[in-house]
């Protein structure tokens, strides 16, 4: 039930949007606000503001992102009257998903389609990124996740996941949401790896980038909501992963489980990396 739900909201979300003649896409402020459940808009103008604040905390130009236009609003007998609303990027949506009241179902959602439609429009919009070559973004991308899971360890610890088994345990749980219940070692096997190969080290730049989400998310979310204790942990990992597949399935993308493996490890990779350089 909830998955129909999550893919009911996935679609809510992509059916709110709107494109301009000159192919610009943006969402409604008030079909947004109804969306996430908010009777009214009134209430809704906060967390618009608080999204402008994080846009403009982050370096990014505020207009750019909530651009200031009216609609005409239905207001009741059939009525419609014409009412100040807000054209707003993908960005700017993720920002005021990540705003708004945590309590209500459909926000965590929003922020799962947000999040990863503004990181694959990042990803796009980055040209640099785009010229580089295939082993060159998963360089990147395997150093960024290196990175962040030092992040997620740290977050894990506060939570209550001591041991290394508590975080092998740990760990297993998001790679069991995010490769519909395959583990590290279902993963190795799934892959065809040699013993000594580890998984993460060979992976392609899709799957990485979908395992940095897992993780960033993950930490994220352990810290926000303060989760203590090793079940509860393990089960936000498992969420996370989950609804970052259940994302993937939403758009059309390929399982991380069919994805195919690199022939190079990474620290092949960056062995020719460092041979280049120095040439």
């Amino acid at each position: 039930m909830s998955k129909k739900v999550e893919k009911k909201h996935h679609q809510t979300f992509e059916n709110l949007k709107h494109t301009t003649d000159d192919g610009m896409e943006f969402w409604s402020s008030r079909q947004l606000a109804k969306v996430l459940d908010y009777a009214e808009y009134r209430n809704f103008q906060p967390v618009i503001e608080k999204a402008k604040k994080a846009c403009e905390n982050s370096g990014q130009p505020v207009q750019n992102h909530f651009v200031e236009m009216h609609e005409m609003v239905d207001i009741g007998s059939g009525a419609k009257r014409e009412m100040p609303s807000v054209g707003l990027s993908r960005y700017a949506c993720y920002l005021i998903v990540q705003n708004a009241d945590p309590s209500k179902p459909i926000i965590a959602n929003g922020q799962t389609y947000f999040a990863i439609q503004t990181r694959r429009q990042e990803l796009a919009d980055d040209e640099t990124f785009q010229r580089l070559k295939e082993d060159e973004k998963r360089l990147f991308l395997r150093n960024e996740l290196k990175e962040h899971n030092k992040q997620l360890v740290e977050a894990a610890q506060q939570a209550g996941v001591e041991t290394t088994l508590d975080f092998a345990v740990f760990q297993n749980h998001g790679y069991k949401g995010l490769y519909g219940g395959l583990d590290a070692k279902g993963i190795h096997q799934r892959k065809k790896l040699k013993k000594s190969q580890k998984i993460l080290d060979y992976m392609g730049s899709t799957e990485l980038a979908a395992n940095l989400f897992r993780a960033t998310q993950t930490e994220e979310k352990l810290r926000r909501e303060n989760i203590k204790g090793k079940t509860k942990a393990n089960q936000t990992h498992y969420e996370v992963g989950s609804k970052v597949r259940q994302t993937i399935k939403e758009l059309g993308g390929t399982m991380p489980e069919d994805l195919p493996s690199p022939q190079k490890g990474i620290r092949q990779v960056e062995r020719d990396q460092k041979k280049l350089e120095k040439k």
